[in-house]
């Protein structure tokens, strides 16, 4: 530096730090490395947004709770603002719940956000993972973090069901009661377990203070962590996007994280909290105060837990009366089946099904392009048949409002549910399968015949008919990009002696068997494959 250049600017304290941190770790670098990172930009990649988002109000509201509640279960008279109450006797977590509603100035706002943040939260996740199910984002290389996923979403039924049982009202009490219940009828380990996690029978003192902790530190501490991990693996395996010109097997076609996601998923942000707001301002939600406090001896008309754990409950509604005594111990199976084995059944079916799908695939590269729904048939029918299911269950466990509200029989509505829980998956997954393929084979004459103008010719005959247009590319890209496994026959070649992969060459046969051939120049398919590619094999421009 020349004498004229004037005197050096002095180097602050923080930059000094920013410095010393950079020489020791690529601090600089990885962070702009990351804040150029491409996001595609699509309406369905949002809702996993809404479901952080949702975490991080609830993690707010809930701080604010903490302050007001008392996760004790001493039992005194209650002595609060609200006056038909007033002498009662109740336990101290529920008159805090009281205090925080009505003599906390926000509480009754502040209890309801973090409500609706709960079943929004719970929403979010399951409408996102549907999302990626149908989408075919699961597959290799994204195995590990739908099975993240998957157990985000278990834990946060978990969550869920913590924050709801600690108010210890009817409602709230009842639900736990069934819990325990449920835990009882475990063979043989299920009384054992029943006093390791509840402390003895219920109600008591110890089950509200161990929720307590389990809600507010535990199951946070585990969600935080896994949304971290989860984070981490979308950034480093890069995000999934559908096909579109320029978007390939290879490349993110997309805005960068800073500024341009940024400023959008902040903006989604202060949306999806303006409205969770919004929704508690003007809905009201788990009024304790009308259910009252918890009684062994009372159970409330119309009572149904939240809607997460709603099929379980129509589970035990459906589930027919029936035990057996094997070796002096009680197999209850209307609680067991229902509440133990499906709920198992239904994660390790949701753990397993990526691992599934590739080894009846067979080895493949990996897949960072969107599955258009109707090019899989199968696995759209499996999962319009699973919702189906759900759905069946869910509404069979409000079975007792549907018979006052239409004033039907019991017994009719339940052996109508019970019909309709096989009849209407099966129902569900042969229509959506042949819808599938209705809306392969309308693809196909759309690239045979184009798309319709709108406009009605007169030809040379006198004979009208509908003028029709070439597919704009874009358009053909989207239809003729898609992944097509062929079923596998691996094994079973003609010369062999024993044919090996019988069971899973079936499987395959059947999940890959029907599908819509689409019409398709030597140059096309040629392109199709460059697309697909895999990450590192094809380096050909796509334009």
């Amino acid at each position: 530096m020349s004498p004229e250049d004037g005197p050096a600017r002095p180097v602050s304290r923080g930059e000094r730090v920013v410095s010393a941190l950079d020489r020791r770790l690529p601090v600089a670098s990885a962070g702009k490395q990351f804040l150029r990172k491409a996001f595609p930009d699509h309406w369905s990649f949002l809702l996993g947004e809404i479901a952080l988002y949702s975490l991080l109000v609830l993690v707010v509201t809930g701080v604010f709770l903490t302050f007001f509640f008392h996760p004790d279960m001493t039992e005194r008279p209650y002595t609060g603002s609200y006056l038909p109450l007033e002498g009662v006797i109740t336990s101290e977590a529920y008159a805090s719940v009281l205090h925080i509603s009505f003599e906390v100035r926000g509480g009754l706002l502040m209890r309801q956000v973090h409500h609706w943040a709960a079943l929004v939260f719970v929403a979010a996740i399951g409408v996102h993972m549907l999302r990626i199910f149908f989408t075919g984002a699961f597959r290799r290389p994204r195995e590990v973090n739908w099975t993240i996923g998957v157990t985000m979403f278990m834990l946060a039924l978990l969550e869920g069901f913590c924050g709801y049982s600690l108010p210890d009202d009817l409602l709230s009490g009842t639900g736990l009661r069934t819990a325990q219940g449920i835990v009882l009828s475990i063979p043989v380990v299920g009384t054992y377990l029943a006093f390791l996690v509840f402390g003895g029978q219920v109600p008591g003192h110890e089950i509200i203070p161990r929720l307590y902790v389990a809600h507010i530190l535990l199951l946070p501490g585990l969600l935080l962590a896994l949304v971290v991990v989860h984070l981490a693996f979308v950034v480093h395996q890069k995000h999934t996007q559908w096909a579109r010109p320029g978007r390939t097997n290879r490349n993110v076609v997309g805005k960068a994280f800073f500024p341009q996601y940024t400023a959008k998923s902040v903006g989604l942000l202060l949306v999806a909290a303006g409205v969770l707001t919004l929704m508690s301002a003007v809905m009201q939600i788990n009024p304790v105060w009308s259910f009252g406090p918890y009684r062994a001896d009372q159970v409330s008309i119309d009572a149904q837990p939240d809607w997460y754990v709603g099929f379980l409950e129509g589970a035990l509604r459906l589930m027919p009366g029936a035990e057996t005594d094997v070796a002096g111990h009680t197999i209850v199976w209307d609680v067991l089946l229902p509440a133990v084995v499906l709920p198992m059944t239904l994660f390790l079916v949701l753990y397993a099904y990526p691992f599934f799908e590739r080894w009846i695939t067979g080895p493949g590269p990996e897949q960072h392009l969107c599955d258009r729904p109707r090019n899989q048939p199968t696995r759209t029918a499996l999962g319009a048949a699973a919702v189906s299911a759900y759905a069946v269950l869910l509404m069979a466990g409000g079975q007792d409002v549907m018979v006052h509200v239409f004033d039907v029989r019991l017994e009719v509505l339940t052996y109508t549910f019970r019909t309709a829980l096989f009849v209407v998956p099966f129902v569900a997954y042969h229509a959506a399968k042949r819808a599938c393929l209705g809306l392969q084979a309308a693809d196909r004459r759309r690239l045979l015949e184009g798309r319709a103008t709108g406009e009605v010719r007169r030809g040379p005959e006198g004979g009208y008919q509908e003028a029709r247009t070439l597919l704009p590319a874009s358009e053909a890209y989207l239809i003729l990009v898609r992944d097509v496994p062929r079923p596998r026959a691996h094994g079973t070649e003609v010369w062999r002696w024993f044919h090996k992969h019988r069971i899973r060459n079936a499987l395959s046969r059947w999940y890959f068997g029907k599908r819509v051939e689409l019409p398709a120049t030597e140059g096309q398919r040629h392109r199709v494959e460059m697309v697909r590619a895999a990450p590192g094999t094809a380096e050909e421009s796509d334009g």
